[in-house]
């Protein structure tokens, strides 16, 4: 007898307990695997030179061809359909067709959250190294598009000035609206109301690869930008996710959120003109 139970009903049962074990040890070994083979095919694909500049495009938030993206990644129109057709199947990236054109645009915010998390840790240098900055580069890091928010110099100003205003509440990895922060807002334009059945994230910070600091993302940082563009504060450049600052733009930033561009910002301004 073993605890009241035959010595061979014991001995079953214990085989019988050891084996659910081991079963469900293997089922966690396995999905581990699965999951080490899928970060490991995702890596591989955005790793790619080609297919990584034209994601890189498609962080504009526009959806664009793939004679667009071929242009843009500088490889011929049937490569860049090939790397495309990778990228849709495992969904990185969505096509919508239209007549006889194919838009191609990224898949989720999910991908565009991750995408910009690399960007972030790309920007890292380890060790420091010398890299010639150029025109395009000033003006990207002045303001450009984060797939659906404003970015660079100029989304991380705007964050900074409606959390000093008390405006917004932001934390690592969350962000609140407060009642001034929801009436400034309303008065600027944007909709506050998410969509219905919207799994968007309110208000969100989100870490700026160039500036090391937070800008905004999420619902308030969407609706920021569709007014911004809406109302002519900012254009956007041709074949890139820079965002022009117009004279409008430069007034109304700094009578609605306090945040003014008057001084440092005209000479990138100037010479980005000067080269387009």
């Amino acid at each position: 007898m073993h605890g009241g139970l035959p010595l061979s009903l014991a001995i079953g049962s214990a085989r019988a307990e050891l084996s659910s074990l081991a079963g469900r040890a293997a089922v966690a070994v396995t999905s581990r695997m699965v999951a080490a083979a899928n970060l490991v095919e995702v890596a591989a694909l955005v790793g790619d030179t080609a297919r990584a500049t034209m994601l890189a495009a498609l962080m504009g938030g526009q959806s664009l061809t793939a004679t667009e993206l071929a242009f843009l990644a500088r490889i011929s129109r049937s490569t860049a359909s090939g790397h495309l057709g990778k990228l849709v199947k495992a969904r990185l990236v969505a096509v919508t067709r239209k007549r006889r054109f194919s838009y191609y645009r990224i898949a989720s915010r999910l991908v565009a959250s991750m995408l910009e998390s690399i960007k972030a840790v790309a920007a890292i240098d380890v060790p420091p190294r010398f890299q010639p900055r150029s025109v395009r580069d000033d003006a990207m890091r002045f303001a450009r598009t984060c797939y659906d928010h404003i970015a660079g110099q100029a989304g991380v100003a705007i964050a900074d000035a409606l959390a000093a205003r008390g405006h917004i509440v932001l934390t690592g990895d969350g962000g609140e609206v407060t009642e001034s922060g929801k009436r400034l807002l309303a008065r600027f334009g944007a909709d506050l109301a998410p969509k219905s059945g919207s799994r968007r994230m309110f208000c969100q910070p989100c870490l700026d690869w160039s500036e090391r600091r937070y800008h905004l993302k999420g619902h308030v940082g969407a609706e920021i930008l569709r007014c911004c563009l809406d109302l002519g504060w900012f254009k956007r450049e041709r074949d890139s996710r820079a965002l022009r600052l117009t004279p409008a733009g430069r007034a109304g930033l700094a009578e609605t959120f306090g945040v003014d561009f008057s001084g440092g910002v005209r000479s990138t301004e100037r010479r980005a003109a000067l080269a387009g």
